[in-house]
């Protein structure tokens, strides 16, 4: 378990701690998820059902992602899936797609806990891991609608890579991310 301070809405120092998710936190690791998605409902009122119903089937079957869960004071308030380099994107036309890096999806904090460095320290555990599994590469896509995790991404050192960018819809781009854990790891785009 990894421990590290957080600003609590009192301004008191606390320890967050950051752990492997446990079967028994699943449901409250759906909630939290959903809520601090729900936001996003309203700009995309077209889709947002298919992307609550893909977050939900996406949390019920992490394998092989590592699930890394934030907890202070005995509550959940952050998560994150850390996907191994290799694990399958997707089958398209029947071909197997994989990851060529270990990438960060669904990093989810309770509302009530946003800005409080939550987020940040999920990521650095992340980026500890890829490090700790000989990646040269860590990656993750976001949207303009999710500009704070933008912002957060940046300033923690994760630069725009749009070969990594993809189209589920016209329109619509899913941004790439990527962060070069090794000094000889291919600049981003």
């Amino acid at each position: 378990m990894m421990a590290a301070p957080v600003a609590h809405k009192d301004c008191v120092m606390t320890e967050l701690s950051l752990r492997d998710a446990r079967s028994a936190d699943q449901s409250a690791i759906s909630d939290l998820s959903i809520s601090t998605y729900q936001e996003y409902a309203a700009a995309m009122p077209d889709h947002w059902e298919d992307y609550r119903r893909s977050i939900l089937a996406t949390l019920a079957e992490v394998a092989p992602a590592e699930q890394i869960v934030a907890e202070l004071d005995g509550a959940l308030v952050g998560t994150v899936l850390l996907f191994p380099a290799g694990s399958v994107v997707g089958v398209i036309n029947g071909v197997e797609h994989r990851r060529e890096w270990p990438e960060i999806r669904l990093l989810a904090v309770a509302p009530a806990m946003r800005g409080q460095g939550v987020g940040s320290a999920l990521v650095r555990e992340c980026l500890r891991r890829a490090r700790q599994s000989g990646a040269a590469v860590l990656t993750l896509h976001t949207t303009d609608l999710m500009q704070v995790a933008m912002q957060m991404y940046e300033r923690l050192g994760f630069v725009r890579d749009e070969a990594l960018d993809f189209h589920p819809a016209p329109d619509f781009i899913i941004k790439g991310y990527r962060y070069a854990l090794d000094a000889d790891a291919p600049a981003a785009v």
